[in-house]
C-alpha cells in the first residue's frame, strides 16, 4: 500500500529530524514492522480514512484523538519491549496504540475512561484479531493493580504529574512512557525507569501535545495546578 509506505517514510524522516532529542538515528525494526502491519485506517472514523496514513493526529470523537504515527512509533520504541512482556496502557482511545503493542508483546491491558470509546475499541480489536488486548473501562490514574507488576506502562494522555500508582505497578527495570504537562500548555514526553536499587530515573525526550488525562485524580490535580499562583 503506497499510503502505508508514505507514512513509514515520514516516520523515518521525523526520526532523523529529532535524533538529537531522542538519542537515536532509527527506531527498533520490530516497532517499524508493527507500524507497517497494523492498518491505521481501521481505527479512524469513516470520513477521515482518506487521511489515515498522514503523519499527524486525528479526531476520533468525544473530544479524543488518535496520536500522530511518529509519536506512536516513538513511544512504542521507548518502552523497549520484549515478546514476553505484559504492558499496561492508559488511554485506549481508538485502540491503535494497543494494536501496535499487541504485535510486540505477550499481552496488553488497556484502560479507557470513556465507556463508549472502551466498548468500541474492544469490539474493533476483537474483530481485527488482536486477541491479546484486554480493554477495561475505568480511571487510569490508579493503574490496574490486579495484573501488576508490568514490564512497561504507556500513557496516551498528558498527566499534570507522574502518577505514583503507575510507578508502584512497574516491575524493576521496567519503563513508564508518559506525556507530562498541563492541558494545551507545555508538555514533555518522559521516560521513567525503576532501577534495581529502587531508584527512579526519569528522562525528558521531547515536547509533545496530548489531550489531558481525565478522571478524578487527573482533573483534580490539573484544577489545583491551574489555580496555583
Amino acid at each position: 500500500m503506497k499510503e502505508m509506505q508514505r507514512m513509514l517514510n515520514e516516520i523515518e524522516r521525523e526520526v532523523k529530524w529529532t535524533r538529537h532529542l531522542i538519542g537515536k538515528n532509527s527506531l527498533d525494526a520490530h516497532v517499524m514492522a508493527a507500524m507497517k502491519q497494523v492498518p491505521r485506517h481501521d481505527f479512524l472514523p469513516e470520513h477521515l480514512r482518506c487521511c489515515a496514513y498522514d503523519n499527524g493526529p486525528a479526531p476520533i470523537g468525544l473530544g479524543q484523538t488518535i496520536s500522530q504515527p511518529y509519536i506512536v512509533a516513538l513511544m512504542s520504541d521507548l518502552l523497549n519491549t520484549k515478546p514476553t512482556d505484559i504492558i499496561l496502557e492508559i488511554g485506549t482511545g481508538s485502540g491503535y496504540q494497543a494494536a501496535i503493542l499487541s504485535t510486540l508483546v505477550e499481552r496488553v491491558y488497556s484502560i479507557e475512561i470513556v465507556e463508549e470509546l472502551a466498548t468500541t475499541a474492544r469490539e474493533r480489536l476483537s474483530r481485527l484479531g488482536y486477541n491479546n488486548v484486554v480493554v477495561h473501562t475505568g480511571d487510569g490514574y490508579s493503574g490496574w493493580p490486579e495484573h501488576a507488576p508490568y514490564d512497561g506502562i504507556i500513557v496516551t494522555a498528558a498527566a499534570p504529574h507522574i502518577p505514583q500508582p503507575l510507578i508502584d505497578q512497574l516491575r524493576t527495570g521496567a519503563r513508564l512512557v508518559i506525556p507530562v504537562g498541563l492541558p494545551y500548555g507545555v508538555q514533555r514526553l518522559m521516560v521513567v525507569e525503576k532501577m534495581a536499587d529502587g531508584e527512579i530515573k526519569s528522562q525528558t525526550i521531547l515536547g509533545v501535545s496530548f489531550v489531558p488525562l481525565t478522571g478524578y485524580y487527573g482533573m483534580e490535580t490539573t484544577h489545583k495546578n491551574l489555580m496555583s499562583p
